[in-house]
């Protein structure tokens, strides 16, 4: 058995497609969906995530502004920045890249973008909706992981999902995403002891821990769904996952390359929440 490996990469293709149409059709309505990014400092790492949401971001339509500061700013200057955004009518899309330098509170900025336009899904508010069910602006990386499973049409209802990860970025919130899609969850993090004992019983395993090659072929339940979230860079400067891939293709019955798995629907989320926060900010004011 060899498993189908789900293209995030094809997939974003597609849904960027589609949101390039609901786009055209928001601008004939006079709505242009904007998105702000801000940017503290010269990560190269940083700096080549703003240039793949950029990219996203033109393919479909978005009106797009980077603001782009040096890591001496204060912490007062950058909340000034998004209370401007925060009024600013022509974007509907706030996002600050991190990590921050270490004299910015990153709590105190992530509370500071009003959370209709948190596209990043990280305000109080929003994951507070999220957990109580209620509609709001998800985790791109969460939202684009259901997105692959659905269009892939991999049953969530009913099946056990394990998630390996308890980050507020990936782990909680994709946990609470497979709850809404009636799937029964179990969440694991670096101090589960009896890992392999529980990821074999997954019928999806979501792995999004950073630890390079963690999960193994013996890790996996035959015919699963396995979704890697990881994004490892090893001495040789190759990028790997956090399941062994050769490994896990001969096990799984679903699996996601790295790259090109789960990568690229978190940029096409990004540009998705930007869609959905315009519509929703312009009926508010209706």
């Amino acid at each position: 058995m060899t498993a189908k490996i789900i293209s995030g990469k094809e997939i974003s293709r597609q849904k960027r497609s589609e949101l390039a149409l609901e786009v055209k059709a928001l601008k004939e309505e006079g709505i242009h969906p904007g998105l702000a990014i801000i940017l503290v400092g010269d990560s190269p790492a940083s700096l080549s995530y703003i240039k793949g949401k950029q990219k996203a971001a033109e393919e479909i339509g978005l009106h797009f502004k980077l603001e782009h500061f040096s890591e001496t700013i204060s912490e007062e200057f950058l909340l000034n920045t998004i209370d401007q955004y925060n009024r600013n009518n022509h974007f509907h899309g706030i996002l600050v890249q991190l990590p921050l330098p270490s004299h910015i509170n990153e709590t105190a900025v992530i509370d500071r973008i009003i959370p209709e336009k948190d596209v990043d899904g990280f305000h109080p508010i929003n994951v507070g909706k999220l957990v109580t069910g209620q509609d709001s602006l998800v985790s791109c990386t969460p939202a684009g992981i259901i997105e692959m499973l659905k269009i892939e049409g991999i049953q969530m209802a009913g099946k056990h999902a394990v998630v390996v990860g308890r980050s507020n970025i990936v782990g909680k919130p994709v946990a609470q995403l497979l709850l809404k899609e009636n799937a029964t969850v179990t969440c694991c993090h670096s101090k589960t002891s009896n890992l392999s004992e529980i990821t074999k019983q997954a019928d999806i395993l979501i792995v999004a821990i950073g630890r390079a090659n963690l999960i193994k072929g013996s890790d996996i339940k035959e015919g699963a769904a396995v979704i890697d979230v990881g994004m490892n860079r090893l001495e040789s400067g190759k990028l790997t996952g956090d399941v062994m891939f050769e490994e896990a293709k001969e096990i799984a019955g679903y699996l996601t390359p790295v790259p090109g798995g789960v990568g690229p629907m978190t940029i096409t989320m990004l540009a998705d929440n930007t869609v959905k926060a315009a519509k929703s900010i312009v009926k508010a004011k209706a």
